[in-house]
């Protein structure tokens, strides 16, 4: 293999197990060391960032022990705790090798970028792999399946690395001879990991865009599972190849891709679950775009390596021999930059350095826009600006510098790595497809099982994706129809999951979605009847960080039956209890149902008795367990709180009420039979 393909291999294959790390790395800084929100936000985000903070001495050691030495043991130390994650029980010692593997790979980054000035081929292909490899895994990780599949495929991934990796190594002559060439491509890392993970190159996104752009004119901006496989993240995986790894005219590139970078932000910054397609679109190519322009131009300040010979090569890419143009590394024996271990302490030695610190700053933008991005939804204020202001900073970093003369890869390569990415994109989403809707012609004895059940975006009280855990507490009742809070379809913060789509397939039960919070965070009614009509409904903030809404939905039972469904998950506002939304979500079901049987049922954050449970009693409607009461439901592993609850229309009875006990989530699911009038 050629010195600049095992280069880029590398950085590909290393980038794919950081994103693994990081997958797991963030929910469990969320549920794990923040007890979802029961740690202050402030002391939650500087345990985050202090671990990037710890990883900006990583340039100093590459300089002082060689990027050689220091990239093999990170990366051996990358690989060790990507396989060891995949054992472990969750807790604590989850935390702390997720943060173990993650200083890791921070370190392995500032020794690649010590040695490599031209990082944008290996930097695309990892991420846009790795967003490919986690469609066709259905979004659910590797660390969290376990078995031989997991096991095997993982020890796969993490031995190729270690091979290239070692590869890599063996074939570097010389360390990169470009005084500080490439530092803003490095700097770019950190800014488009986030920007790909939470929009451009997002699978579990790609999947919420899809069930948005489904549907009938009875059900506006709901999300129901799309009945063929969707075009959408097809598209945005060819754009983003072709985008970095081709160039248009060079006095189009600088306006066009930063342009559309930031009008996808812009449309996902919006909270518009319709503009979420072009949102993904526009982000992905804008992103592949940004990154290529960021490869073409060399930093304004001076390339010239003191320690070179009376040629003119920079180092970064100006010389267009093939061993040169595609991995950043002359590796010549007139290369004329110190061959020593530990790089020299010449123009190239600064310039190593100085990629080094850009790559882990990058990877520090990342931590403190994520960090800003989640702790919105305990401090209340707007996040919509932190993907906006990434895109701007992408773009401008991308545009300012100086044109080099090669391009990232030569020749039709970009063409049929788009193809082959593009078709494995489409063999995901068929093989994914989501349950179709199971046609019921009438209840049996006028009797429905109702499940309402907050999943907290799919983690248990052990910090593990835990969906199997889930689907047993809901399918133990045998239910006809289910009700779920806190549904994630795609925040990076969590992992980058559908837990919706996920459960679904396991539960054998279609969905509809209905966003909350944002486009991808909302409730959910999964129901083994059709769906014929549906309606969303905004409730206020009042104060409380997280949005809130209610979801209306009418099934078809059979024989001319209809059953109004609604479901809901109540924000209230620090310290007071969610009147106001209470009494919004009583009026609109009452309004919804229009007389036919009703069922109100969700995490209303209120006890029986408390003044936002009497709006619900207040406005005619039934307590469906009240025939059990007590019945509390939080927290999972010694409830004491009644806040989840199951409301009724008059007419309607409730028998079998149950709380099943389980660890999946933080609360416990509540079911109970209706018969139906």
């Amino acid at each position: 293999m050629r010195h600049r393909h095992l280069t880029t291999a590398m950085l590909a294959l290393g980038v794919m197990l950081l994103l693994d790390v990081l997958r797991v790395w963030l929910p469990s800084i969320i549920t794990i060391f923040g007890q979802a929100a029961a740690t202050p936000a402030e002391l939650l985000g500087a345990f985050a960032v202090s671990w990037f903070l710890l990883a900006l001495a990583a340039p100093a050691l590459v300089r002082r022990l060689g990027a050689r030495p220091v990239g093999l043991v990170a990366a051996g130390a990358l690989a060790g705790a990507r396989l060891a994650l995949t054992a472990a029980p969750g807790g604590r010692l989850q935390l702390w090798l997720a943060c173990a593997g993650l200083l890791a790979g921070l370190v392995w980054l500032a020794a690649t970028a010590a040695v490599v000035a031209r990082p944008v081929s290996g930097l695309a292909l990892g991420l846009v792999a790795a967003a490919v490899g986690h469609a066709l895994l259905g979004t659910e990780d590797l660390v969290w399946r376990g078995g031989w599949p997991g096991w095997t495929l993982s020890a796969l991934l993490a031995g190729a690395f270690l091979a290239v990796q070692a590869g890599a190594g063996r074939t570097r002559a010389a360390v990169s001879t470009g005084g500080s060439g490439g530092a803003r491509a490095w700097l770019l890392a950190g800014p488009a990991t986030l920007l790909a993970g939470q929009l451009a190159l997002s699978p579990a996104v790609w999947d919420a865009a899809a069930s948005y752009r489904h549907g009938s004119p009875d059900l506006p901006g709901l999300g129901l599972p799309p009945a063929h496989v969707p075009a959408l993240p097809i598209l945005a995986v060819g754009l983003f190849v072709v985008a970095a790894f081709t160039r248009p005219p060079r006095w189009l590139a600088p306006v066009l891709w930063p342009a559309a970078l930031l009008a996808g932000a812009v449309l996902f910054a919006a909270d518009r679950a319709d503009w979420l397609g072009p949102a993904f679109l526009l982000a992905a190519g804008g992103l592949g775009g940004c990154l290529a322009l960021a490869d073409a131009l060399t930093d304004t300040h001076t390339e010239t390596d003191t320690n070179t010979d009376a040629r003119t090569d920079t180092g970064t890419g100006g010389d267009t021999d093939d061993a040169h143009t595609g991995g950043g590394i002359d590796t010549r024996p007139d290369a004329g930059a110190d061959t020593r271990s530990g790089g020299g302490t010449g123009a190239g030695s600064v310039g190593s350095g100085r990629r080094g610190h850009a790559a882990v700053g990058g990877m520090l933008v990342f931590a403190v826009a994520a960090v800003a991005y989640y702790a919105a939804y305990d401090l209340g204020y707007p996040n919509g600006w932190v993907p906006v202001a990434l895109a701007v900073l992408v773009g401008v970093v991308a545009v300012t510098g100086r044109p080099a003369a090669a391009s990232v890869l030569p020749g039709t390569a970009p063409a049929w790595t788009a193809v082959g990415l593009m078709l494995l994109t489409a063999v995901a989403a068929g093989i994914h497809r989501p349950v179709p809707a199971t046609e019921r012609r009438a209840v049996a004895a006028g009797n429905v099982r109702v499940v309402a059940y907050n999943v907290r975006m799919g983690f248990g009280l052990d910090g593990r994706l835990d969906l199997d855990g889930l689907a047993r507490a809901v399918t133990g009742s045998r239910p006809d129809v289910v009700l779920l809070s806190e549904v994630d379809r795609g925040w990076l913060l969590n992992g980058g999951h559908d837990t919706l789509a996920l459960l679904a397939r396991r539960l054998r039960m279609p969905y509809v979605f209905a966003p909350a919070a944002d486009p991808v965070w909302g409730d959910a009614v999964l129901s083994r009847w059709p769906v014929r009509s549906g309606e969303t409904r905004p409730l206020p903030a009042g104060g409380a960080p997280t949005g809130a809404q209610a979801l209306g939905v009418t099934l078809d039972l059979g024989g001319g039956a209809r059953l109004a469904v609604v479901a809901t998950h109540l924000q209230p506002p620090p310290g007071r209890g969610p009147v106001t939304q209470a009494r919004q979500v009583a009026a609109f079901a009452t309004r919804y149902a229009a007389g036919r049987p009703l069922v109100l049922a969700g995490d209303l954050n209120t006890e029986p008795g408390d003044p936002a449970f009497l709006e619900f009693t207040g406005a005619g409607l039934v307590d469906a367990l009240a025939s059990a009461r007590p019945v509390p439901t939080s927290p999972a592993d010694d409830p004491r709180e009644q806040i989840d609850h199951v409301f009724v229309s008059p007419g309607v009875t409730a028998a079998d009420v149950v709380a099943p006990r389980s660890t999946a989530s933080d609360h416990l699911p509540v079911t109970v039979t209706l018969t139906l009038p």
